[in-house]
């Protein structure tokens, strides 16, 4: 029996590169679909075809779920900002909702039915207090969140109308490296800014320590991104098995709540740097804290995070502190493989 093919949309980002990693690792066949806006193909291993495209170009998409025979799709592609989605929120429906849309449309007119779904803990909002399940309350504070939760929606209403199945992780607040070279370089998330402020001899900061937390800085739940990747790792073997329960929303986290300034005493900790952090107004879209309720994955995927802060913040500085890797050859994604042997051409350079 040939290894089943999944396609990632995103699959050169921070979280798809690892996702498309921990999927090669267990001999899964793995296309990668990103436009490389925010992506880099240097995060790709060489023996995974990378196409540069929009999940927004409908007509390409289509062609690459036919010409690679894909079994599912892992949908990682789109716009994360809270900060972006509320200066521009155009931007991100068009990004993360009519791109969305658009993929769907391509896999019913490719006959691919199944999805595992990147959405995020900030479809929740303001959920300050306990830990959050899935059936919690749904009134994101920001663009972005909506998006997600629209995006949900249209899942849900594709696998009640159109046969498909899918399976939702939102994530919690993402952290670490499941090695050097596929370290968080966006600077958007608090951990890398932190540590660029650091290089460039500025005072990292906090935006905001008035919140009704216990020390007044935002609560979040951090899950080492190596935790992500096995999570879909296993979504995607349910929704290869016959007759498996899907059609599900999974939190992942770690269901451990940290604050923003517990997260700066592990920096100093681990970079051995002595600092102390700014205090800014907040950024409009952040909830006081967010913790994830992580029973239901745990008891229906069997999957549970296994890495601590300490982990997440020590891998994170040494794939912060690594020299980007030379160019590596990859397998052309965007040219048509032989027709009468379906061998894939070997680039002859990394595309940029």
């Amino acid at each position: 029996m040939s290894p089943v093919t999944w396609l990632l949309t995103g699959g050169a980002g921070y979280v798809g590169s690892h996702v498309a990693h921990a999927l090669r690792a267990t001999g899964r066949e793995v296309v990668v679909l990103d436009d490389l806006s925010t992506g880099l193909a240097r995060r790709v291993p060489p023996d995974i075809p990378l196409v540069q495209a929009s999940v927004l170009d409908s007509a390409t998409v289509t062609d690459v779920l036919r010409r690679y025979r894909i079994d599912g799709v892992i949908h990682l592609a789109g716009k994360k900002s809270v900060s972006e989605s509320v200066a521009d929120p155009g931007y991100y429906y068009q990004e993360n909702v009519v791109g969305l849309w658009r993929l769907l449309a391509a896999m019913e007119a490719a006959g691919v039915t199944r999805l595992v779904f990147s959405s995020s803990a900030a479809v929740y909002g303001e959920a300050c207090g306990a830990a959050v399940d899935e059936t919690s309350g749904t009134v994101p504070l920001s663009p972005y969140g909506w998006t997600k939760l629209a995006g949900e929606d249209l899942i849900r209403h594709a696998g009640d109308v159109d046969g498909l199945r899918w399976l939702t992780l939102r994530y919690f607040n993402v952290v670490g490296a499941g090695s050097p070279a596929l370290g968080d370089t966006t600077v958007s998330n608090l951990v890398p800014m932190t540590f660029r402020a650091l290089d460039q001899g500025r005072r990292p900061r906090i935006f905001g320590d008035d919140y009704p937390t216990r020390d007044g800085s935002c609560i979040r739940d951090y899950v080492h991104v190596a935790d992500i990747a096995d999570a879909h790792v296993v979504a995607a073997a349910r929704l290869e098995g016959p007759g498996a329960e899907v059609n599900t929303v999974y939190n992942v986290g770690r269901g451990v709540g940290v604050s923003v300034k517990e997260v700066l005493d592990v920096v100093r900790e681990t970079t051995g740097r002595t600092f102390q952090p700014d205090i800014v107004r907040r950024r409009e879209g952040d909830a006081p804290a967010v913790v994830a309720q992580v029973t239901a994955i745990d008891q229906a995927l069997g999957w549970r995070a296994q890495r601590d802060l300490t982990d997440m913040i020590r891998s994170a500085w040494a794939g912060w502190r690594t020299p980007i890797p030379a160019p590596i050859p990859h397998r052309l994604g965007n040219e048509r493989p032989h027709e009468s042997t379906g061998q894939l051409l070997l680039a002859l350079g990394e595309r940029h």
